[in-house]
């Protein structure tokens, strides 16, 4: 049996490139299973978001680092692509499906400081920096006197900002692009994306959903494929989805959608299974924050997922739902006025 090409489509970052090599290596071996010689070759794409030094807002969201890669395979130079599914703008695109979501990693935000302080233990002033205005908005609202700074770059590029902390670093952007010299007192990242460079050790304090909550489907990858497919990359690639981690994805984006947001809005979300007797249970917490910490609206809601098999549609359909539940609450709860989400999304 001769062995079969197939084209992964990948960001040159450090971290696309980790992420779409595990990917890779996980289909490979579903592959393998099925009895099928196959090799999965990543084909590397620099997006406008790599060789930018605008920042996000102004380049359209960080749906700019999923654009060139989606060209791509419209046009069918990649069979599939990866993508961190928070850099998914909320929007379909004609002719692209989300064909797997692998297992969810750690969906926490992670705070990065020198001398390895914690959030309380930084000094008044401190200097933390952030390209989100979700995360800007959460740490005003846990220490009003800490100044931020607008951060742009890949992971070991923001790393590099904070004072005492050394990485390598990535070769995957475009110098333009990235800020320099180790002036910031921490940096806040994704948990995620520390873990699978190897670099969790630089993690001073991880926050608990109650004092962060993360963005819409931080922690999972994304598949994405043509709407047709081969029976048998549709097989394989069905091998190493994971219904809880996509089940979560379609509710913590439904909230987004449903808002009406724009990707930069500072709206988190994080969504959960728990067990409920022979069922489970998928429970949704959301909220929208002002961008100077002052005020907040918050929404607990759940839904029960009869039986046990989480692949199901009716299970999809009811995690939308319980995404656009929560949502309509927060807008009940007057969202619109805590944060102008329509000039957010304007702007990204």
């Amino acid at each position: 049996m001769s062995e079969k090409v197939v084209r992964l489509g990948t960001r040159g970052s450090a971290l696309a490139l980790a992420q779409s090599g595990m990917v890779a290596r996980m289909l490979e071996t579903a592959a393998a299973t099925q009895g099928l010689d196959w090799r999965v070759e990543l084909v590397t794409v620099r997006t406008q978001g790599d060789t930018s030094r605008a920042a996000l807002s102004q380049l359209g969201g960080v749906g700019v680092f999923a654009a060139q890669l989606r060209t791509h395979l419209l046009e069918g130079q990649v069979d599939l692509a990866v993508h961190s599914f928070k850099d998914l703008p909320t929007a379909p695109v004609a002719g692209l499906r989300i064909a797997a979501t692998p297992r969810r990693a750690d969906p926490r935000d992670a705070l990065v400081a020198s001398n390895g302080m914690s959030l309380a233990q930084l000094p008044s002033g401190a200097s933390v920096g952030t390209g989100s205005p979700r995360r800007v908005a959460q740490l005003k609202a846990l220490r009003p006197d800490i100044k931020t700074v607008d951060l742009r770059g890949n992971v070991p590029t923001r790393l590099g900002r904070v004072r005492g902390v050394q990485v390598a670093a990535d070769a995957g952007t475009s110098p333009q692009a990235l800020g320099t010299g180790a002036d910031l007192d921490a940096v806040v990242l994704a948990c995620a994306g520390l873990e699978r460079l190897g670099l969790a050790e630089h993690i001073s304090e991880a926050f608990n959903p109650e004092q962060m909550l993360p963005a819409p489907s931080q922690g999972v990858l994304a598949i994405e494929t043509a709407q047709e497919l081969d029976p048998q990359l549709e097989a394989v690639i069905a091998q190493v989805n994971d219904p809880a981690s996509h089940l979560a994805a379609v509710a913590e984006r439904a909230v987004m959608s449903t808002l009406q947001a724009g990707c930069a809005a500072p709206v988190g979300t994080y969504a959960y299974l728990v067990h409920a007797g022979f069922d489970y249970e998928l429970h949704l917490e959301a909220g929208v924050f002002a961008l100077d910490g002052a005020a907040s609206v918050r929404s607990r809601q759940a839904v029960t997922l009869g039986g046990v098999d989480l692949a199901k549609a009716c299970h999809l359909q009811k995690a939308a739902e319980l995404g656009q539940r929560a949502a309509q609450d927060l807008l009940a709860q007057g969202a619109g006025q805590v944060a102008d989400l329509q000039a957010v999304k304007e702007r990204g």
